[in-house]
């Protein structure tokens, strides 16, 4: 038996995942990190993306979170995300149009946008597409 870690996955709707875990992937702000049982304890932002939970060699939870915090100590891993939605769950068509809007907003040259507000949408839609695509490469 291998060595395991718990994991909280927990956003402002509720938790979202509790569980045990040989590794657990997350998009830091600084690259994506791989936390193992026994991992040295901090604390870093995450970027929107995919967070991979490893339970086993044949079992993986994938799901997409907004952004948000991760807080690794040597037992337990908590990821405290804005939003946070099982890869499965994510609504394609929503986040296709989402993408839609937003690459539109940014061509706007009128002014009247909010430019940051449209890229930070269109982030979140391209990653929640990411993820998705990857959920269905390993159905495979």
């Amino acid at each position: 038996m291998s060595m395991t870690i718990k994991v909280d996955i927990v956003s402002a709707e509720g938790e979202i995942y509790s569980g045990s875990a040989e590794m657990i992937f997350a998009p830091a702000e600084m690259g994506e990190v791989g936390i193992a049982p026994r991992h040295a304890p901090f604390i870093t932002r995450l970027n929107p993306g995919e967070v991979r939970v490893k339970v086993n060699e044949e079992e993986q939870y994938p799901f997409y979170i907004s952004g948000g915090l991760l807080e690794v100590q040597s037992h337990l891993v908590t990821v405290l995300a804005d939003t946070a939605i099982r890869a499965k769950d994510i609504d394609e068509a929503a986040a296709l149009e989402a993408k839609a809007k937003a690459e539109e907003a940014l061509q706007d040259k009128s002014g009247k946008i909010d430019y940051a507000k449209a890229q930070a949408q269109l982030l979140e839609a391209m990653m929640q597409l990411k993820t998705l695509d990857r959920l269905r490469k390993k159905a495979r």
